[in-house]
């Protein structure tokens, strides 16, 4: 344990942004340098079968060290970091035994953390707290995912009194885009299943994630003169406006909690002859999810009934629900719940209200549940996460491999 604060310090100095306009893997140059780290590391801990591909995906073998005949199973994370927010010259500040008020980031630029807006910083009080310093995002998304699951492999090599069966882990680029699974081979992973690293506050444990779709609605309007544009200009603008007023009001993300669905209106751009709206549709629930697909056709068809087809909708499906493929194998679930309660902590099932990879994992083959890494308001300048909540991922891995090689046959 004294190395994992070292060792997420030492990932997050490195950036490594992903950048969801190119087409490469990793989506950027940079994600290199750490990925390149990693794989050093792993050797110097002493995992073996330390593989690295031409897009970077990395995977390592801890061997079995029991007679019993136990799983495989896999622990995976990811060492990219959002394209939402900075991700470079990122400089953690140590809070030690938080008092429970404000912590000032950045006193030049006015940057509070505050209990009063973040909530769940009352319940770390007394503990030590890695923040920002108001300029950049931490990346505790996933670097604490990518540091704890390091630490809990040295610590099974280091105790050999801990019996379990062959472990897999992997650390893969481009999560934060969505492509995190694309080019993940499960067949070479070799694992019964596996768990993300990949949660938020101490406790999580998720198995339910969004449906998820992206649209595209690209408006073609007539520029004319403003002077003489009576019954013939078409402003584009003007027709996204309307577009927009004909979604529901309260389904977006600031109004909705839970498994309520929301439209997310994220990009407008556009002049009097285009506009274009990028949104995202999420839903937990199937049938919903189909229903908003076509809400906004509905909508498409309305507006071009009045302008004559000047609205154009595309519709990309993201991921879905993995709840489908988790449930037959639940068993998975109710060992990670065990766990957490065996290493002193309650477990707090409930959907993801975004994605995973788990998600496109499990719909390829690999069954996926994604536990707590311990961090909080990622992709901002706000994010923080409590070493000691990192320590206690560190033990549910431990814990999780241990409890597999006693209770199952492979």
């Amino acid at each position: 344990m004294d190395k994992l604060l070292p060792r997420f310090l030492d990932f997050v100095a490195i950036d490594t942004q992903s950048d969801p306009k190119s087409e490469t893997t990793p989506s950027t140059e940079k994600q290199w340098n750490l990925a390149k780290k990693l794989v050093l590391e792993l050797h110097q801990i002493g995992m073996q079968e330390v593989s690295i591909d031409e897009r970077a995906y990395i995977m390592a073998t801890l061997p079995s060290n029991t007679e019993k005949k136990a799983p495989t199973i896999g622990f995976i994370s990811h060492f990219d970091t959002s394209p939402d927010f900075s991700g470079k010259n990122v400089k953690p500040q140590l809070i030690e035994n938080y008092d429970g008020g404000d912590i000032v980031l950045n006193k030049k630029k006015n940057v509070v953390l505050s209990p009063d807006y973040f909530e769940d910083l009352l319940q770390y009080e007394g503990q030590t707290l890695i923040t920002t310093d108001g300029t950049t995002l931490l990346g505790a998304d996933n670097k604490a995912g990518v540091a704890e699951i390091i630490t809990a492999m040295e610590y099974l090599v280091q105790h050999p009194e801990i019996k379990h069966g062959k472990i897999r882990i992997a650390f893969t680029p481009d999560e934060e885009i969505g492509r995190g699974a694309h080019h993940f081979d499960v067949k070479k992973f070799g694992a019964e299943w596996a768990y993300t690293i990949d949660g938020s506050q101490i406790g999580e444990l998720e198995y339910e994630n969004f449906n998820a779709a992206k649209a595209t609605i690209t408006f073609s309007g007539k520029s004319v003169h403003p002077g003489y544009a009576k019954d013939k200009m078409v402003n584009a603008i003007l027709l996204a406006n309307e577009f927009l007023s004909l979604l529901p009001k309260n389904e977006v993300p600031e109004r909705t909690t839970d498994r309520e669905g929301f439209f997310h209106v994220h990009d407008i751009t556009g002049h009097i002859e285009k506009a274009t709206l990028e949104l995202i549709i999420r839903d937990h629930d199937l049938e919903q999810f189909e229903a908003r697909k076509l809400l906004l056709k509905d909508i498409r068809n309305k507006i071009n009934m009045k302008h004559e087809n000047t609205v154009s909708v595309e519709i990309t499906d993201q991921y879905q629900n993995m709840k489908e493929k988790i449930e037959p194998v639940f068993h998975i679930v109710e060992l990670a719940k065990e766990a957490m309660l065996q290493v002193g902590i309650e477990p707090i099932i409930k959907p993801i209200r975004g994605g995973t990879d788990g998600s496109q994992l499990s719909f390829m083959g690999l069954p996926c549940p994604n536990i707590f890494a311990g961090g909080h308001n990622f992709h901002g300048k706000y994010e923080y996460v409590p070493l000691e909540s990192m320590k206690k991922t560190v033990e549910v891995i431990v814990k999780i491999c241990e409890l597999t090689a006693e209770r199952f046959k492979g």
